[in-house]
């Protein structure tokens, strides 16, 4: 796990701001409160997961030091994983597609990342593109020194949502009555509800 005590941009990850909605919502209603996980570094919460998924990997040699993540990715992830990875040395090489956001292609690369595209059928995303996404990642991650993080089956990226929950709890003045969340992978709403 990172070590408080050192300086690193790793430690901008987590501890968000808490804010309590006054103005939208009605007089006499529940207080309703705000999690603003834009304050991490690249901007999403999943700047959490990916810490958590590298440096699990890292602690239990799955990633060896020097290592290349590989990950499938739509990007988000991507940038977060890429700037975890850029941080504790390690490279990155993602599958993608032009199916997804040119920008996130150039953040991913602004972070270092090697990405191979997947051609997607008119700019479609479908199951075929994802599963020959997968495929891809999987293929990449044979070669030396590479880990492939698989996201969606990798549970350590639950973990990495368990101190949202307890910022949350504690920001919140220990008093949640329910959690409202959209997710993707699930790894945070898991992680998080676990906390609470």
């Amino acid at each position: 796990m990172i070590d408080n005590k050192s300086k690193t941009i790793l430690n901008g990850v987590g501890n968000t701001p808490l804010v309590e909605l006054t103005r939208i919502v009605p007089k006499g209603s529940a207080r309703v409160v705000v999690k603003l996980e834009s304050a991490n570094p690249t901007g999403s919460m999943k700047d959490r997961m990916a810490r958590a998924i590298v440096e699990h990997a890292a602690a239990d040699g799955r990633l060896p030091s020097g290592g290349t993540v590989v990950e499938y990715t739509a990007g988000t992830t991507g940038i977060s994983l890429a700037f975890v990875c850029a941080a504790r040395g390690y490279k990155t090489h993602f599958v993608f597609s032009d199916a997804f956001s040119v920008e996130k292609r150039f953040t991913m690369q602004a972070y270092g990342a090697e990405i191979t595209d997947v051609p997607s059928d008119n700019k479609k995303i479908t199951e075929s593109l994802i599963k020959r996404m997968i495929a891809t990642a999987g293929e990449i991650s044979r070669q030396p020194g590479h880990w492939w993080c698989d996201q969606l089956n990798n549970r350590d990226g639950e973990i990495g949502y368990i101190p949202l929950g307890e910022e949350l709890w504690q920001q919140a003045g220990e008093r949640v009555d329910a959690f409202v969340h959209a997710v993707s992978t699930a790894h945070s709403i898991h992680g998080t509800s676990q906390a609470l």
